[in-house]
């Protein structure tokens, strides 16, 4: 037998040896109906998909599928155009980098509680102290809490135009300075709108006390200690803190982890346990509400985190999902995170759809 024979019989054990694991991890854990769910609403969700689930310390569950129709390679190809990066049709595994839009605000939010850990930031510190330009038009007292919860009470246009508006800037002076000017449409700390401009603002002021810009200060205190190679906020010198991050499902997955594990990952301190705990209470309770997107009106709303199940203020499960599809989920009451990689910009029944995913998922996690 040839050399390339036998490398090529190796080649196919080794496939086989993989999806005979992969069928057996998923049997055990009775992901039949994940399983199905994804089948199901493939279509739906954008043609392609990958799912990863975490629980007691290792991966317990990974399944990607990818089976695009023609409608959904035009509209993948025309948001790359968008985006000036090459559209590729037939990768699609946890190792797939994509925008994962609104999705960044979860990490944006964890940066900015890395100075407060440090003590170069304290959450009731007023914005004007950092940025003057505020002061200047009657918001310096807006509280950093209130930016990293939506609750600044500056008034945005519709989630579209306010990514155009912010896009359309050359740096994070010129940011906030289109910021600070536009008219206030409720009381700071009471009024809720769900969009770009609070972590905008809590980006800038974090550039401001180091010296240093958001994707440099992003690389160094989230993605290296969390082995996050391929998560940044495309290497521009200004970012949309908000909704620019790309990532990818394994990646993304370590920052779950962390956050599930209050704070730590692989042995090593990344937020304190303090801060883990100030992101997931729900700031928006007795709140009025400008805009949400949350189609439960129950859900609450932490630092960069939807807080979709509470209990005596004890937050059972915290979420930031992207308008593109994607779904990081963390479950503290069941132990367990999920990440949900796709890319769909249909969201109608989409958060219904999501339901019943953690739906299936909660099944299998009790029959263990």
């Amino acid at each position: 037998m040839s050399f390339l024979k036998i490398k090529n019989c190796l080649k196919g054990i080794s496939v086989l040896s993989f999806m005979l694991f992969f069928h057996v991890l998923n049997a055990q854990n009775n992901f039949t109906e994940v399983d199905n769910w994804m089948k199901d609403n493939l279509n739906e969700i954008g043609g392609r998909a990958v799912v990863l689930i975490y629980k007691d310390g290792k991966i317990i569950y990974t399944n990607s599928l990818n089976n695009l129709s023609e409608k959904h390679k035009r509209i993948g190809k025309l948001l790359a155009k968008r985006r000036g990066i090459e559209y590729n049709s037939n990768d699609f595994t946890p190792d797939t980098r994509l925008r994962i839009a609104s999705s960044s605000k979860w990490l944006t939010a964890a940066l900015v509680m890395t100075f407060v850990d440090e003590g170069k930031l304290n959450l009731n510190d007023s914005i004007g102290k950092y940025l003057p330009v505020f002061t200047k038009y009657g918001k310096g007292s807006i509280k950093v809490w209130h930016c990293l919860s939506h609750l600044t009470g500056i008034y945005q246009a519709s989630l579209q135009e306010s990514l155009k508006e912010i896009n359309s800037f050359n740096n994070m002076n010129e940011a906030m300075n289109f910021l600070a000017q536009q008219p206030i449409e409720g009381e700071a700390g009471k009024t809720f709108h769900y969009g770009n401009a609070g972590l905008q603002i809590a980006a800038a002021i974090i550039e401001k006390i180091s010296g240093e810009n958001f994707e440099k200060l992003f690389a160094e205190r989230i993605a290296k200690p969390l082995q996050m190679k391929q998560t940044d906020f495309g290497n521009k010198s200004f970012v949309l803190a908000a909704g620019g991050a790309f990532s990818t499902a394994n990646e993304y997955m370590n920052f779950l982890i962390m956050i599930l594990n209050k704070g730590v990952f692989q042995g090593k301190r990344i937020l304190s346990e303090n801060s883990i705990f100030e992101m997931q209470k729900n700031r928006i309770a007795n709140a009025t509400i400008q805009y949400s997107p949350a189609k439960d009106k129950s859900f609450g709303y932490g630092f960069g985190e939807w807080i979709e199940k509470e209990n005596n203020n004890f937050s059972e499960v915290v979420s930031s999902p992207g308008i593109f599809g994607s779904v990081p989920l963390v479950d503290n009451k069941r132990k367990y995170c999920v990440f949900l990689m796709t890319e769909n910009l249909n969201y109608n029944g989409r958060q219904d759809r999501n339901a019943l995913l953690i739906k299936a998922i909660n099944k299998a996690i009790n029959q263990e």
